[in-house]
This record gives structure tokens, C-alpha cells and sequence, in this order.
């Protein structure tokens, strides 16, 4: 049943009623400019996303897995398998505002396009864009539904493969709508850029490689991408909103969206401590969140692998959230071996992309176990090891799974006042010529060291080779402001903790500035990508128990 209501395309599906009227205007506006045949309003419902799911396999977009539980395999575009840093931009009215400036030399940091070109690249790249396709507009959430902490984006988008996958990893549905009220929320809008002609077939992966952009408007909340499908660049509610726009509202708003992993460690006497750590893309968050320790009585537990909004509390306590709802983990080097608590995780509810098809209706990739005799590689051809010289599985391909299905989710997990932050890492892929771990003195010395984290390049954007590139705090490619004002809210966070005290399980009320960072590079660059627990406890035991060190003083961790 289709419905118009103030909409120049019929909704095909959902409640435009829910629809507040600032929310309907921006749609109206998008309908407008993208032209497509319908509007489906997305409502998260289970229903729904089974019914997209069967649209989906009958396109051939995805293969159903029959060896698993309601899993699909989708292969992109050899074109668009990556994040696309250099057609990446912050748009700002001064490009200082969004970039250092070097004289003589090319900035690292990020890319400006004055706001004005990005005016006129809209008006080039997006009328009409939709044609021909079905318009999704997806109300979601980054955190728990409600939280103070959280943030409520709508993405309009004509790719069925996004609207489920936001599904898993931001939380969809009509309650966010609900939620949300009049609030402002953030402006996410995205084409695979490819206008269906009618009487046209259309192709198994739409995109527009020649012609990509993701752009960012921080001041106005808002987000373009065009002409890639690739989780990266179109999942909008991921690094885009939650790292890009994340960290410039949180430089407003006196808190941190930060690149890194949240994880909980409770230790043989019961005490338990929360932890985050920041490494770059594809160089091992996930493997250590999920870790699997072997020292007798520790068990850790995961809140997020990837994204970590903090916040101090009214006590000074810094609080985190992960603000995604899935895993968007890399697949090669995953392994019962390498991360037990993965396998255990993604083999239900999941889409995976670019990994390999095996002939019982399961996937794999390299570093998953013992190479099957044949299979379908990632760009749909047969693939066996002793003929072909290629991966079979894309070096990023990726599961998009539920927080939901890991073992080793943390109770808090959804807590809407986040858990308490205890330590924080910064590592790196660095197979040789710097220390295993080394401790900072302050915390202004350990802003320092996060600021000169370098990292091996890999496979999670279009970079070749492994150059070693300077990543500060593994966010080169997501700051949403000029690095140097990143680094002066760094400091700045430090003094605005000075007032708050922290309780250390009872036995000491000590300010955060009596604190030290550690930082921590506790990756350990094994061929299965797995992680020592016995770094993770020297660095927890910096603080958490004086009898470690021989000594009463406490320190705080900053990998």
C-alpha cells in the first residue's frame, strides 16, 4: 500500500505521521533534489528486515549461507571496497578551522573544501540521483535510545544493503523518532550515485567510483556521501557521525569521540576496571576487546571495539559509551586461534562482504584455518589454492554482526550513563623499532605520545603497501577540526578533570591530575593477530593494585 502525504514520491512503506515537522521539511528537501520512485521510512522492525533481506537475495545482492543462522554474503564492486580518505572533506568557512595548514608541504590530516564548492558539487552530483530507486529514510541512534550521551541522526539513502546494515549497527526505529521530538538531529544523506533509467537492468553492486565524495558540515550537522556502498563511506552513522562530526561536537560539548575499543577487566580479587584503546583500522581493537585471557581468575569483557564517546560525569569520572549497536570487524587473520570470542560471534545474524564462498554454504578467508579445496572468491570466480596467486577473501572484507551475539558482552553494555573509565591505551602495527610498553609521566606528556602514535598503513583504505604513517591518537582519518585544536581539548580535558575525584574500589579518593598515563603499545604484531594479556595486566596494574608495582602510588593508562 502506498501513500502521498506532502511528499512529491509515494511512501511505499511506513508512518510519515512520525514525522516531526522539521524532520518531514528535510525529507520533502531530499525527495525534492534525489527524485526517487518511492520512500520506504524504515521502522527496524524484524519483519521489515526479512523482507528486505529476500528483496535483496532475489537481486542477487546477497547470498543466503545456508550453513549458518540468517546470514548473507554480499560482494561489492572490486572499485569500491575501501574507505576513500583522499575524497574525504571537512567543510568549514576557514579551511584552518577544519585542517593545519603546512607551508611547503602537503597536510596528512584530513582534506578542506570551502562550503561554497560543496554548494556546487551537491547541485552537480545529487539531482535526480535516485531515480528509478527506492528512498530509505532510517531514524537512528549512536548509544542507547535516550541516553543523555547519545546522539539521533536520520540517513536518507537509495541502498538497501545500508538500510540493513545500519540496522545492525546503529539502533533503528520508530522509537528514535519518538525520541527525538524537535530536537536538532544530524543530516546524513547518501546515493550510491547511480539514477536507474527506466526500462534499464540494474547492476548487482551500483556505485560511482569515479565520483565519490564524503563530505562533512560540522557546524551544520550534516553529511553528503555519493557514489560508493562500501560501509565506510556509506554506513553514515559509523566513522562519519560518530569519529568526524562525533569529535567536533564533542569539542563544543567538553567530552571526546575517540577511535578506540572499550573493554572491561575484572581481576582475581573481583575488583573490575574499565578500559579503552586506540589503534588504527585492520591493527587489532577487536582482537583485544574480545580478548580471551589465560591468566588464571581474569576475565574480560567487551563494551565496543571500535568507537568510544567519553564524558567526564558531575564527579569527574570519565564515563564512556560505544555509540555503534554492531561489529564492523576485519575478517582476514580471524580465527578460533586469534579470536575465539569473534568466531562465536558472527556466524548468526551476519552480512558478510568480500570474503569467500565454500561449497557448503559457509564463507571463508585467509588466516580463518585449514584453505578448502575449492571455493568462490571475492569478486565471484572459482578460487583453488594450488591455481590461484590471489586472496580468495579482499584483504578488508568485513562482518557486520549484533553486539548482541558476543559471548563476552559486557552487563553494562547499554548502560546509559556509561561504565567507568579507568585507563587508556594508544598501539599500533609497529613490527619493530620502538619499545613493547612504555609509560608517559603526565598527562600532558601522554597527550604528547598519543600525538606521535605511528602506525603500519593497511587494507582499510585505499593506502598501498605498509609505510609506516604518522596516525595521532588513530584518528588521522577522522578528525572533524584542525589537529591542533584537537590536541588543545586534549589538554583541556585534563584541567577540567582536576576538580573531580575518583574512588579506587574503595580504598583511595585521589584527583585525576595525581594520576599518570601510560602509554601502552600492546600489540604484539603475531602473524594471527592476537594480543598478550600479560601487557593488558602490567598496564592495569599500574593502578589498580599497589602490590604489582611495591608501591601506594596509582597511575592511569593511555595507550
Amino acid at each position: 500500500m502506498t501513500t502521498m502525504i506532502d511528499l512529491s514520491s509515494p511512501v511505499s512503506r511506513g508512518d510519515i505521521s512520525l514525522l516531526a515537522p522539521h524532520v518531514l521539511a528535510w525529507v520533502r528537501d531530499c525527495v525534492d533534489l534525489c527524485t526517487p520512485n518511492d520512500v520506504h521510512i524504515m521502522d527496524g522492525s524484524p519483519q521489515e528486515d526479512r523482507e528486505l533481506k529476500t528483496m535483496l537475495v532475489k537481486k542477487g545482492v546477497l547470498t543466503p549461507l545456508p550453513k549458518y543462522d540468517n546470514c548473507f554474503l554480499a560482494r561489492t564492486d572490486p572499485r569500491d571496497v575501501a574507505r576513500t580518505e583522499g575524497r574525504t572533506f571537512l567543510c568549514s568557512p576557514k579551511r584552518k578551522q577544519s585542517v593545519p595548514n603546512p607551508e611547503g608541504v602537503k597536510g596528512q590530516l584530513g582534506n578542506w573544501m570551502d562550503p561554497a564548492e560543496l554548494g556546487e558539487r551537491i547541485k552537480t552530483l545529487f539531482p535526480g540521483c535516485m531515480k528509478g530507486r527506492t528512498m530509505y529514510v532510517i531514524p537512528f541512534s549512536m548509544g542507547p535510545v535516550g541516553s543523555k550521551l547519545s546522539k539521533i541522526g536520520l540517513e536518507i539513502t537509495d541502498s538497501a544493503y545500508v538500510a540493513i546494515s545500519m540496522r545492525v549497527m546503529t539502533r533503528v526505529g520508530t522509537k528514535v523518532l519518538t525520541v527525538l521530538g524537535e530536537d536538532p538531529f544530524v543530516k546524513c544523506l547518501h546515493s550510491v550515485g547511480v539514477p536507474l533509467e527506466e526500462g534499464t537492468s540494474d547492476v548487482q553492486w551500483p556505485c560511482n567510483p569515479d565520483k565519490v565524495l564524503v563530505a562533512h558540515k560540522p557546524e551544520a550537522m550534516e553529511i553528503f556521501s555519493f557514489g560508493s556502498g562500501y560501509g565506510g563511506n556509506s554506513l553514515l552513522g559509523k566513522k562519519c557521525l560518530a569519529l568526524r562530526l562525533g569529535s567536533a561536537m564533542a569539542r563544543k560539548e567538553g567530552w571526546l569521540a575517540e577511535h578506540m575499543l572499550i573493554s572491561g577487566i575484572r581481576t582475581p580479587d573481583g575488583t573490575k576496571k574499565y578500559i579503552t584503546a586506540a589503534f588504527p583500522s585492520a591493527c587489532g581493537k577487536t582482537n583485544l576487546a574480545m580478548m580471551s585471557p589465560k591468566l588464571k581468575g581474569y576475565e574480560v569483557t567487551v563494551v565496543g571495539d571500535d568507537i568510544a564517546w567519553l564524558r567526564p560525569d558531575a564527579n569527574g569520572q570519565l564515563r564512556a559509551i560505544n555509540p555503534e549497536n554492531g561489529f564492523f570487524g576485519v575478517a582476514p587473520g580471524t580465527s578460533m586461534q586469534s579470536n575465539p570470542i569473534a568466531m562465536a560471534t558472527i556466524f548468526k545474524d551476519t552480512i558478510f562482504s568480500n570474503v569467500a564462498l565454500t561449497e557448503d554454504g559457509g564463507v571463508w578467508w585467509e588466516g580463518m584455518g585449514d584453505k578448502p579445496k575449492s571455493c568462490i572468491d571475492w569478486r565471484g570466480q572459482p578460487w583453488k589454492p594450488n591455481k590461484c596467486s590471489t586472496p580468495a577473501a579482499h584483504p578488508n572484507s568485513r562482518f557486520c554482526s549484533p553486539l548482541v551475539n558476543c559471548p563476552s558482552l559486557d552487563s553494562a553494555w547499554e548502560d546509559p550513563e556509561g561504565v567507568p573509565i579507568s585507563s587508556i591505551l594508544f598501539g599500533g602495527r609497529r613490527p619493530r623499532g620502538v619499545p613493547l610498553v612504555y609509560q608517559s609521566i603526565s598527562w600532558e606528556h601522554g597527550v604528547f605520545m598519543g600525538a606521535c602514535v605511528k602506525s603500519e598503513a593497511t587494507a582499510a583504505a585505499e593506502h598501498k603497501g605498509k609505510a609506516v604513517m604518522h596516525d595521532p591518537f588513530s584518528m588521522r582519518p577522522f578528525f572533524g577540526y584542525n589537529f591542533g585544536d584537537y590536541l588543545r581539548h586534549w589538554l583541556d580535558m585534563g584541567k577540567k578533570t582536576e576538580k573531580g575525584t575518583i574512588n579506587l574500589y574503595g580504598e583511595l579518593v585521589q584527583t585525576w591530575r595525581k594520576w599518570r598515563i601510560v602509554v601502552a603499545r600492546i600489540w604484539r604484531q603475531h602473524p594471527s593477530n592476537s594480543v598478550d594479556p600479560g601487557q593488558v595486566r602490567w598496564s592495569c596494574s599500574c593502578k589498580w593494585s599497589s602490590s604489582w608495582l611495591g608501591t601506594n602510588q596509582r597511575r592511569t593508562v593511555l595507550a
